[in-house]
């Protein structure tokens, strides 16, 4: 029995462990970059033996550059492992093959699995080759997890031919089926965008079930505590669609509102103290991080943790993926529906200050060609009629106007190239003209906001909004709507933007079939997107 073998069928000792993972490594061509708490935990570190399979959350990849990627799993082990480990560090080996055979490994490493981070391993891969395919895999004691299959992004100076990539939001476990992921790993994909609620927080059976009832049943009560998000982390990434499209394509991911708390504002919760909502928000700020493929310099900072950054492919396309919740001052006159003159013209701000400054800049330095907002609320006005008054949503960007405005007149006055919006969070489809001003129906369109539906939150959903009619009346850049459950599917050329809507017909039960609903395209230098029959 060679080297490679005694890993993968026996425990082994550090010593044996590490001899063998010094031939690998003599292999590799570039660097690892781990935490340096990480690196002082080796001194120390376990090779374990595993009561049970430690691999059942399954891997992940994330952030592409050109010439690295992040890559992820978490070690999940049962009470008799934990108690006989008693919280050290372990040892996980690591491998990134050109083939899924892995007969050409080109990087290959140790490092730790932290129990402050729930055994969380995030590996930041670099010296790879750009615009290439990989495929990874782990090793820890006696057990070796799945393989995953990855991607890095072009070179910066680099004019791609094409990018395909999905965006999608809100997967309620309890709504139903992940049947929309089960298809989305059949795409041909170069990233997928994930913009929020990746998890819910409430309880068992708290929130209103849609009509036809749960599908599913969330394990536990709210969450509250960081061992209340990590458990519904783990029951949400013991899922078979959401591993198979997470193993298949790197993620970029950004949170909204749920993975901590319905529609907080910063440190405002939505009901209860600040005090008490500040440690909450500590612990979810962690389990996302602990569960999320997401580049290291985004390990939380006590109470806080920087989410907001760009990725760029090659000079075809910008990506900027916001933070909408952190930084946002709260929503006034209240959280919720109100009435559009309600709203103060005060300066308010949904990125903050900070933030604001810092996309303001990274759009006026970019040359691409198509330059994306990736973020969470309805960002384009939406108007509806409610007892003879317009009222907006005071979540969403219609609840910080000026906000909006300075980005608006930013974006035309810089004359940023083909800026386009993705959106998550309100569980239907829209596509909508950004106007200069949504007052006046002859103003110029300077932008395109595409808005996904959800994985699975509010179940079944229907063909379209009750009262969809009247709505496009009130807000007549809104183009199209859908109700139903999917996600975005987005193919870029240097020429064109094309957008298609793929829907689910239900979530309810399993095995749902999967078609494309509407279709549009943006064709470059000309603002606005049609739809193609």
């Amino acid at each position: 029995m060679n080297l490679l073998e005694k890993i993968l069928h026996k425990a082994i000792d550090r010593r044996t462990f590490l001899k063998a993972t010094s031939l690998y490594a003599m292999m590799s061509l570039g660097a690892t970059i781990l935490h340096p708490p990480a690196i002082l935990a080796q001194k120390r570190s376990l090779i374990p033996y595993f009561s049970t399979y430690p691999f059942s959350v399954g891997v992940a990849s994330g952030d592409p550059l050109p010439d690295g990627i992040i890559i992820w799993t978490r070690l999940i082990m049962d009470r008799e492992s934990m108690e006989r480990l008693r919280s050290h560090p372990l040892d996980v080996h690591w491998e990134v093959a050109e083939d899924k055979r892995f007969k050409r490994i080109v990087h290959a490493g140790t490092t730790v699995a932290r129990p402050d981070l729930h055994y969380a391993v995030h590996v930041d891969v670099r010296g790879l080759k750009a615009n290439r395919e990989y495929y990874y895999r782990f090793l820890a004691g006696n057990e070796q997890s799945p393989i995953g299959r990855t991607k890095t992004a072009p070179a910066a100076e680099e004019m791609p031919s094409a990018l395909s990539f999905a965006f999608a939001s809100c997967q309620n476990y309890e709504h139903g089926y992940y049947t929309a992921f089960d298809h989305m790993a059949r795409e041909e994909l170069d990233f997928v965008l994930h913009l929020g609620d990746y998890i819910y927080e409430y309880g068992a059976n708290q929130l209103v079930a849609p009509r036809e009832g749960k599908a599913r049943k969330h394990s536990g009560g709210k969450c509250k505590t960081l061992s209340d998000y990590r458990k519904r982390y783990t029951q949400y990434r013991q899922d078979p669609y959401l591993q198979k499209a997470h193993a298949l394509f790197p993620w970029i991911v950004v949170w909204d509102d749920h993975e901590v708390e319905n529609n907080y504002a910063s440190d405002i919760p939505q009901r209860g103290s600040r005090r008490s909502f500040l440690l909450k928000r500590k612990a979810a700020y962690q389990a996302y991080y602990e569960n999320m493929p997401i580049r290291l310099f985004s390990e939380p900072q006590g109470d806080t943790m920087r989410i907001y950054r760009s990725f760029t492919y090659g000079r075809l396309a910008q990506f900027y993926l916001l933070d909408t919740r952190q930084y946002r001052d709260d929503q006034k006159p209240g959280d919720g529906w109100r009435s559009l003159d309600s709203i103060p013209q005060d300066g308010r701000t949904l990125l903050g200050n900070e933030q604001e400054r810092w996309l303001f800049k990274e759009l006026k330095s970019s040359s691409a060609q198509w330059n994306v907002l990736a973020q969470q609320v309805f960002f384009s006005q939406y108007i509806r009629l409610k007892q003879g008054k317009r009222r907006v949503n005071t979540d969403s960007w219609d609840g910080y106007p000026d906000a909006r405005k300075r980005l608006i007149e930013y974006m035309s006055n810089e004359k940023v190239n083909n800026p386009v919006v993705l959106t998550g969070d309100v569980h239907s489809n829209w596509v909508s003209d950004i106007k200069e001003d949504f007052k006046d129906a002859n103003a110029a369109i300077i932008a395109t906001e595409f808005v996904g539906t959800s994985i699975t939150s509010e179940g079944d959903g229907s063909e379209t909004l009750s009262q969809v009619e009247k709505i496009k009346k009130e807000n007549p850049h809104l183009l199209y709507c859908n109700n139903q459950r999917g996600y975005v599917r987005c193919q870029l050329t240097e020429q064109s933007w094309q957008t298609d809507f793929r829907i689910v017909p239900y979530v309810s039960k399993p095995y749902a079939p999967i078609h494309t609903h509407a279709r549009y395209i943006i064709n470059a230098g000309k603002a606005g997107a049609k739809r193609q029959k």
